[in-house]
């Protein structure tokens, strides 16, 4: 029966790229793009309700909310997306990762909806029944996570599965774009149709009443590009992976493989006594056996993705502040509503187009040439240094006629984050674990890089206003050093078959393995 397991888990090896597997990038990326757009574009729709529920007209900021509105509003979208990644990943191990993957995509459209629809007779109410449905939002979004890299990483080959799980992934560049865009298109839309006075003085007091629809809008749009690909998703077959190694299905795997992939492989279904024997051998999540192979590099992940979170989440959420900080946005009470966003959504759109999607998709690009563990390094190294760059003289570089240097080096970092970690963080759990247990432990690094982006979310508004934008630049200088000294836990995966990294190849042919340092050297 190993040798069955062998024929199948060989031919996805060296199956030839074909145009499956470019619809499978699609299909799993469309929840990242999702994911991005929802996470993110409610930075730029926090100025609208801020306007509209907690104008302050004797502020330099009228539409500022109060911190732990922000905090709140911001947050409680991880702490569902930390939640999902948890159970939707241990949920991908036990019933398999099809039958699940329908559900984080409808859990998604229908909160993205609910989001723009929540409603209430006064504030309180309005942001209660926001928080609520964003934290569902947040559930179904963190269930893609676990679900959409191991699925792609178990339907690859080895030769090119780093660029098509980081491809999945780099649907998020797209789908920050496009939260930029959608609030240019709607703040110029209804700034058309409900102009401002040209009197200085009405312009911040002009928040018309139909702003109150333009922030639903934006949240609303946010259901469209995953309800387009729920069909495609619900007609994905099972990975033959799974169905071979944890079903213990050889001739279904086949089948589904033969079909999807046009490669021709027959599997028999004889010595069946012989693998119900070898579940006993299949070592737990919180086994002596897991801790020994895999601990570390569990280590590596969870701690990689958490201080990488804490920087990347903490930068895209609070540009708009950074960027007010500087002047290269003009002062809130100088700018309608509609004003603001609209130069808020070209801020983002401009970093997101120079900087953030090149950056993903030069990992794409390379990631299978020079390696994970080469991108990684340099990732972190590169936002280490202009971060410190940033803070140290950050002085100099609110200077008016410095501003756009500060940009440029704002750009760089959120380029290097995305060729580097917050691409490698996401690729390598997908490909170092046992099948049985891929999932669960890709969620459980998930959640971690989510635990630093609450931590990033909430911290980031209170350590700005207490320490100075500077202090705070400095300290994410500092948590991107400790993410490059843990990126040495993480193993290179590059060019390795799945069954090679996670030791289910020996386990197979019932040899004696070498031990974890064998396949954990990083170069």
């Amino acid at each position: 029966m190993a040798g069955d397991h062998h024929k199948v888990l060989n031919a996805l090896d060296v199956a030839k790229t074909q145009w499956y597997h470019f619809t499978a990038i699609v299909i799993a990326g469309m929840g990242f793009f999702t994911d991005a757009y929802d996470l993110f574009c409610i930075s730029l729709v926090t100025k609208l309700i801020g306007r509209i529920y907690y104008f302050d007209p004797n502020s330099t900021s009228p539409g500022s909310l109060p911190p732990n509105v922000s905090s709140a509003i911001n947050g409680v979208a991880f702490c569902g997306t930390l939640s999902g990644q948890l159970f939707f990943g241990w949920l991908g191990d036990k019933m398999g990762r099809k039958r699940v993957y329908g559900m984080t995509l409808m859990i998604m459209v229908i909160c993205s909806i609910a989001s723009g629809l929540s409603f209430g007779h006064n504030r309180k109410a309005v942001m209660a029944t926001l928080c609520f449905f964003r934290f569902w939002l947040g559930f179904g979004i963190g269930g893609d996570y676990p679900l959409s890299a191991t699925i792609m990483s178990e339907y690859a080959n080895k030769k090119t599965r780093g660029a098509f799980i980081a491809a999945v992934f780099a649907m998020q560049g797209f789908g920050i774009l496009a939260g930029g865009m959608v609030a240019i298109i709607v703040s110029a839309a209804f700034n058309a149709k409900y102009p401002a006075p040209s009197y200085q003085e009405d312009r911040v007091l002009s928040t018309v009443p139909e702003a109150d629809y333009a922030w639903r809008i934006i949240l609303m749009f946010g259901a469209l590009p995953a309800l387009l690909t729920y069909y495609w998703r619900m007609k994905m077959p099972e990975t033959a992976r799974y169905t071979a190694l944890v079903a213990k299905n050889t001739k279904q795997a086949a089948s589904d493989m033969s079909r999807v992939l046009q490669v021709e492989i027959e599997a028999g279904q004889e010595k069946i006594e012989e693998l119900e024997r070898q579940r006993g051998n299949d070592f737990g999540l919180f086994s002596k056996q897991f801790l020994t192979r895999h601990g570390l590099h569990l280590l590596g992940t969870t701690s990689t993705w958490f201080f990488l979170d804490i920087a990347f989440y903490s930068q895209n959420l609070f540009q708009k502040d950074i960027f007010s900080a500087i002047g290269w946005i003009p002062e809130a009470k100088t700018m309608s509503a509609f004003d603001e966003v609209y130069r808020i959504g070209r801020a983002q759109t401009l970093i997101a187009l120079c900087s953030t999607v090149p950056g993903y998709w030069f990992t794409v690009a390379l990631i299978d040439k020079i390696g994970r563990f080469a991108i990684q390094l340099q990732g972190f190294f590169f936002m280490t240094v202009f971060m410190f760059v940033l803070a140290i003289p950050y002085h100099h570089w609110t200077l008016k006629q410095n501003n756009i240097g500060f940009v440029v080096m704002y750009s760089l970092t959120f380029f290097f984050a995305n060729f580097g970690p917050n691409a490698t963080t996401f690729v390598v759990p997908a490909e170092i674990f046992p099948a049985r247990l891929r999932s669960t432990c890709h969620g459980i690094s998930a959640a971690a890089g989510k635990a630093g982006a609450i931590v990033g979310s909430f911290g980031f508004v209170y350590a700005a206003k207490a320490f100075g934008v500077r202090n705070t630049l400095i300290a994410l200088g500092v948590v991107n050093f400790l993410g490059l000294l843990f990126t040495f836990l993480v193993p290179e995966s590059k060019g390795r078959s799945l069954e090679d990294m996670s030791g289910e190849a020996e386990q197979e042919n019932s040899t004696t393995t070498t031990g974890p340092d064998a396949r954990t050297v990083p170069v």
